[in-house]
């Protein structure tokens, strides 16, 4: 069992340049809540403030299991179970699962206070005047604790989506308030982040709870590794079967990608294409030059957790995990020794913060 996760007096510490204080906001009357949301229109001032989110990747490191890279085939041993025994779906093995069987109540209570600290930052921080990798990276740490909280108030549940927050879906539901503005996990993808930034890899940044989506990561977002990491976090989705899919001549894709049509693909199948061409490898480049139609068809809902949203009546016996954990980690071992058997041994390295004579100072900031 994971040890227990500690939590910070203060969740996030602004560093560098110091930050002058704002008064703190009025509460938002309602209509301004439904309309604009230009408050938080990015306007960065130019100093090279920071935000430290390492009490997060504690977390994260904590409940967050990684299934490792995409395979695109069961390995042996890994062949779908009943449901009784646990996750049956074929994406069971890709991307990353989230331990919310291991939380207990102290745990979800912490990462209820978290949420709230995050929300408590832009009190003292300007948020849109920060860099705008920094802001990314608040807007998706923000984001994504308060979708783990909740999720992890309401489990065992098999379909995140079907959670409710005063009787409203959870991605409709305001229950994010910053500068006392009341946010719902849509407003904060759609009416700030996508409205507000150019570049599509910022969908990959966004936890949806859901098995078909991108992964969580193990590491808090940091401004000043972010376009490596929503880098990672899109070589992984668009190389696995819940990002893209061949039947026939039809290229099918993740329904993740016609969500954000109206921000990064107007011309759907053209602009995505394109940008799949920048991270599928192998057997996925193939299929880009084999199909003559993009569909965007592709969608799990279940739970990405561990257990498949199941609650077994004892979790814990003499120290043992329950059936459907331990029938997942089986899977999880023999797709790692299959990968050891049968791919070659690589490696990747990455270079970060590195300005190279002639090279802008903003290159590794996300559009």
């Amino acid at each position: 069992m994971p040890p227990k996760w500690p939590i910070a007096c203060a969740a996030v510490m602004a560093l560098a340049a110091p930050v002058q204080a704002m008064p703190p906001a009025p509460p938002a009357p309602d209509e301004a809540v439904q309309g604009s949301l230009a408050v938080f229109t990015p306007r960065p001032d130019g100093r090279d403030h920071r935000l430290d989110y390492s009490v997060w990747t504690e977390l994260l490191q904590a409940y967050v299991l990684s299934m490792g890279p995409p395979l695109r085939k069961m390995p042996p041993g890994g062949a779908a179970t009943p449901r009784i025994n646990g996750h049956n779906s074929i994406y069971r093995l890709e991307g990353a699962m989230v331990g919310f069987d291991l939380m207990d109540a102290e745990t979800i209570a912490n990462i209820a206070r978290y949420r709230r600290e995050l929300e408590a930052v832009a009190d003292s921080v300007d948020i849109p005047a920060l860099p705008r990798n920094e802001q990314l990276a608040y807007w998706f740490n923000l984001h994504n604790a308060a979708l783990i909280e909740t999720i992890a108030a309401e489990w065992p549940i098999y379909v995140p989506r079907e959670i409710t927050v005063g009787g409203v879906p959870i991605n409709e539901a305001r229950f994010i308030t910053v500068r006392g503005v009341a946010l719902s996990p849509r407003d904060i993808r759609e009416g700030i982040v996508f409205s507000h930034w150019k570049s599509p890899e910022v969908i990959y940044g966004f936890w949806r709870g859901e098995i078909g989506g991108p992964a969580m990561q193990r590491m808090a977002f940091d401004g000043s590794d972010l376009r490596n990491q929503l880098e990672r976090v899109a070589r992984e989705f668009t190389n696995s079967r819940r990002g893209v899919e061949r039947r026939g001549r039809t290229l099918h894709v993740s329904h993740f990608y016609d969500e954000a049509a109206p921000f990064f693909f107007a011309d759907f199948e053209a602009d995505l294409r394109a940008h799949l061409g920048k991270y599928v490898e192998g057997k996925v480049a193939k299929m880009l030059t084999e199909t003559e139609r993009v569909k965007p068809s592709l969608y799990e809902h279940d739970i990405a957790d561990l257990s498949g949203g199941r609650r077994p009546s004892l979790f814990y016996t003499n120290g043992r995990l329950s059936k459907p954990v331990l029938n997942l980690l089986l899977q999880r071992r023999s797709k790692f020794a299959y990968i050891a058997r049968k791919m070659p041994r690589s490696g990747t390295v990455t270079f970060s913060n590195i300005i190279l004579p002639g090279d802008p100072l903003d290159k590794s900031e996300v559009e």
